[in-house]
């Protein structure tokens, strides 16, 4: 790598990290006086300026159901949470609880509405479920990664049902998101893995010196949730996603099976 990249990539990570220091003052000294409106317009903000500090172009197509919707997508990068606040800021997310100790992000995480998951215990699930249905049946609209986990971006990892459960339980519309990070030379862009043992930090300087990166949003319409099977509806989904990604990958999306035997 030469000395001007690193240099340009250290220069992202410096305007990264002020970004950040920024959106945390907002968030500790002018959210207390907003209103939804208010707050949802200084989320954006910050995802926005967070992916333009780090050098990535944001490409949308499609748009978001207005009302209340459940949101699902694939999962490639904690830079994911980002691309699509930066279009759809009222969306709640549930993350891994592990974000909690995430230095700097997690009062930014904590002021979006997160809705945290304990992976570790079995029956955690069906109280993030509970408070998923609640929010959803008020209106709100709710974001999932059904994968579990990250992948390379090459291939999807199988869809776990249960999170589902809540837009069936509450007749709400599934939308469908399809995420691809891409630079210069390619179609899936390696600057963006945030798998196996890759530290916040690694994937920091990774994506600081990608080249030309851009993160596309896909925007799929939404699909019914009433009566609805819930692994069907998974599969359903999942099946909208893949097709939707395919075109831009090096070879056709995988199976689930052959994706999870990869990792």
């Amino acid at each position: 790598m030469t000395l001007a990249r690193r240099l340009r990539a250290a220069w992202r990570l410096a305007r990264a990290v002020v970004h950040g220091l920024h959106g945390l003052g907002v968030v500790l000294w002018r959210f207390p006086w907003l209103d939804a409106a208010g707050r949802h317009a200084r989320i954006a903000w910050w995802a926005a300026g967070m992916l333009r500090a780090l050098g990535l172009r944001l490409d949308v197509q499609g748009t978001f159901r207005p009302a209340a919707k459940l949101i699902v997508a694939n999962h490639v990068s904690w830079l994911d949470i980002m691309a699509i606040h930066a279009v759809c800021p009222q969306a709640r997310f549930v993350s891994k609880a592990d974000v909690r100790h995430w230095p700097l992000v997690n009062g930014l995480v904590d002021a979006a509405g997160t809705l945290y998951l304990e992976r570790e215990k079995r029956r955690d699930a069906l109280r993030v479920v509970h408070q998923m249905a609640e929010a959803l049946a008020a209106g709100q609209t709710v974001a999932v990664f059904p994968e579990g986990t990250t992948s390379d971006g090459h291939c999807l990892l199988p869809f776990h049902a249960n999170l589902l459960q809540a837009a069936i339980a509450t007749a709400t519309p599934v939308q469908p998101v399809a995420l691809r990070y891409a630079d210069a030379t390619h179609a899936v862009s390696p600057a963006a893995e945030f798998t196996g043992d890759t530290t916040l930090a690694q994937s920091l300087w990774r994506l600081a010196c990608g080249e030309q990166l851009t993160v596309h949003v896909r925007v799929l319409p939404p699909t019914g949730s009433a009566h609805a099977d819930r692994r069907a509806l998974a599969g359903l989904v999942r099946q909208s996603i893949a097709e939707a990604l395919a075109p831009h990958l090096a070879e056709p999306t995988p199976t689930a099976t052959a994706c999870a035997e990869s990792r």
